[in-house]
């Protein structure tokens, strides 16, 4: 019997044997792995970018099969050894059977995380260091072995980026928790005295948000505020570090210097600013250098090229700031085009039309002046009316099918990264895949469907409808709007009607309607205080057997002499719109037998309405 038993127990270790074989051979042959430990949350448009980069470092190094991992620490907003050890353990069980080639770690808190539970968790995989600043303390964190890209903004470039934006500056306001950190930005208090030994520092960065918002909205007029990582308002509320930025913003009366490309455009005229693609690619770069076959310890740490000057055009102007003054090498984006390259082909185009017609005014003024001007001005005139007809033809098929295009484009594009991303898990979940194809596969109908109907408008035949639920068509557009949304932090809700709601449509031209109402209400509130950045689309019943459709937002409404003319094509507020979206808008709505106006509301903010006929309502 104990024979038996023995025999059983060897049988059973070499099936786990053979099992534990298959699925390493599973992974494919000289697969290799790279771990990204990040400070913060992956979702931050920071931390994402770099974690591109590093992606996109592998994609290059082809011959290296390569599988990249990502964990969130997430030490900021949850500090402490409990914490700390549940990660230790939660990370140890997850990668139990995961073979780690290399980690790269992303910021100071995960360098100083790795310090005390590297060996408990992957005792053998060697470390890059991204994101880290070149201290001593910081360089004191570094386990043996290991390499480090530097990156970090100094405070004496953000206090040359202050003295550029104001020449005379006599103050700083500093706002920010990474300010309260040695081992982010070091001594920056001797720093500063020896760069300006008479500089006020107004230190703002131990108070909650609720007393820096307040503080900053009366600041010395020679002053500039200088901002670091905030994560949260002191009193229990986390952010983005981008969102907390803007709330701040929001109140400042002084320019504010910003050290993330990630802020830029929405909170701060620039600085030297941290470009996190490449803070990603360069510490992905030495990754591949050590699953290449390279040793650490051969790789010396570097200060990488991921920092420069840049800076917001738009604000530039708002603070009269001489782009003279900016540091060497400065890049300013957001610049409105000069004439010549708003209308450099049209002024080439027109030159020679004009050298053209001086040349043949030349050679036939000889034999009879006074009949061939008259005969080039009649050319001159006919031409010019022929080319404007073709220009308006073209121009407003392409711009039409442009803008009708693009939504289902872009999702698809958005699908297939996505999917790619679920594929290069060593496990990817098909059923997720699955879902992500049909996804594609529902955009490209819609897409072909688009270019079928609007050829089919333009020929004047009649399009395919069918009877649609109005509650779950407007809740399909705001579905699909809501990353775009949340992209500009814009709140989107919608209020159906309690009462089944149908009418005969064809879907993909009355979401487009719809899609444009929403698109243009999140163009009007972008730049507007957070509780102001909401839009809420409702469906009701109203008399005569007329389904509605509102879309309203909480902007500043429009103006009463524009209100008639918003529908006209080509007509447009905006500085880079087509004016074409609610001229196409209106043409669907119309030719559904419906009725479409804007108004603006009691309360503030526009209301567009759509008046459509119920289902089995003849018209």
């Amino acid at each position: 019997m104990r024979t038996i038993i023995a025999i059983k127990r060897i049988l059973i270790v070499c099936l786990f044997a053979s099992l534990a074989h298959e699925c390493a051979a599973a992974d494919g042959p000289g697969q290799r792995s790279i771990l990204v430990l990040e400070d913060a949350d992956f979702r931050s448009p920071f931390y994402s970018e770099i974690f591109a980069g590093i992606r996109t470092a592998a994609k290059d190094n082809g011959h290296i099969h390569t599988v990249i991992y990502g964990e969130s620490l997430d030490l900021a907003r949850f500090p402490g050894p409990d914490y700390e050890e549940s990660l230790v353990g939660h990370l140890k069980t997850k990668y139990a059977h995961r073979s780690i080639d290399v980690i790269v770690s992303i910021g100071v808190a995960s360098a100083k995380f790795l310090q005390g539970r590297k060996h408990d968790i992957w005792p053998a995989a060697p470390v890059v260091y991204g994101f880290v600043p070149d201290l001593p303390e910081v360089r004191a964190l570094f386990l043996p072995g290991t390499t480090a890209i530097f990156a970090k903004v100094l405070p004496t470039q953000l206090l040359t980026a202050a003295r550029a934006v104001v020449p005379d500056l006599t103050s700083v306001v500093l706002v920010g928790e990474a300010w309260k950190n040695p081992l982010t930005y070091g001594h920056w208090k001797q720093e500063f005295a020896a760069a300006m030994p008479d500089l006020e520092v107004i230190d703002l960065s131990d108070r909650v948000m609720r007393e820096v918002r307040e503080r900053v909205r009366s600041l010395p007029p020679r002053s500039a505020i200088l901002t670091s990582a905030m994560y949260s308002d002191g009193e229990g509320t986390y952010y983005l570090p981008a969102a907390a930025l803007a709330r701040v913003a929001e109140h400042a009366n002084r320019p504010i210097i910003i050290t993330s490309d990630t802020f830029l455009g929405r909170t701060g005229v620039g600085g030297f600013l941290l470009l996190p693609e490449t803070i990603g690619r360069e510490a992905g770069q030495v990754a591949m250098r050590i699953l290449g076959g390279e040793a650490p310890s051969s790789i010396p740490p570097v200060a990488g090229d991921n920092v420069k000057p840049i800076f917001d055009w738009r604000q530039l102007k708002l603070w009269n700031v001489d782009e003279a003054h900016l540091p060497p090498g400065s890049r300013v984006r957001f610049r409105e085009p000069s004439f010549w390259e708003q209308y450099y082909w049209r002024v080439m185009i027109s030159a020679g039309v004009v050298l053209a017609q001086t040349m043949m005014i030349a050679i036939l003024l000889r034999e009879r002046r006074l009949r061939f001007l008259a005969e080039v001005e009649a050319r001159q005139r006919m031409s010019e009316l022929a080319h404007m007809n073709r220009r308006a033809t073209a121009g407003e098929m392409s711009a039409s099918i442009a803008h009708e295009l693009s939504p289902p484009l872009a999702a698809i594009l958005i699908n297939a990264e996505t999917a790619e991303q679920v594929l290069q898990a060593p496990a990817p979940d098909l059923g997720v895949v699955r879902d992500i194809l049909g996804d594609i596969r529902r955009d490209d109908r819609r897409a072909s469907e688009i270019v079928v109907r609007l050829r089919s408008f333009l020929k004047r035949v009649p399009t395919e409808r069918r009877e649609l639920d109005l509650n779950a068509t407007v809740g399909e557009v705001f579905r699909f709007l809501s990353i775009q949304a949340l992209t500009y932090d814009v709140a989107l809700a919608t209020d159906p009607s309690s009462s089944d709601i149908r009418v005969n449509a064809d879907k993909v031209q009355l979401q487009q309607a719809i899609l444009n109402l929403v698109m243009n209400a999140i163009d009007a509130v972008t730049d507007l205080p957070e509780d102001r950045r909401r839009i809420v689309g409702r469906t009701s019943l109203a008399s005569d057997n007329q389904a509605m459709v509102s879309i309203a937002d909480a902007g500043d409404g429009i103006s009463t002499e524009k209100v008639a003319e918003i529908f006209k094509p080509f007509f447009t507020t905006k500085t880079q719109g087509m004016g074409i979206g609610l001229s196409i808008t209106r043409t669907i709505i119309e030719a559904h037998g419906g009725r479409i106006w804007a108004e603006n509301a009691p309360t503030g903010g526009a209301v567009f309405h759509i008046s459509l006929p119920l289902a089995g309502i003849a018209r």
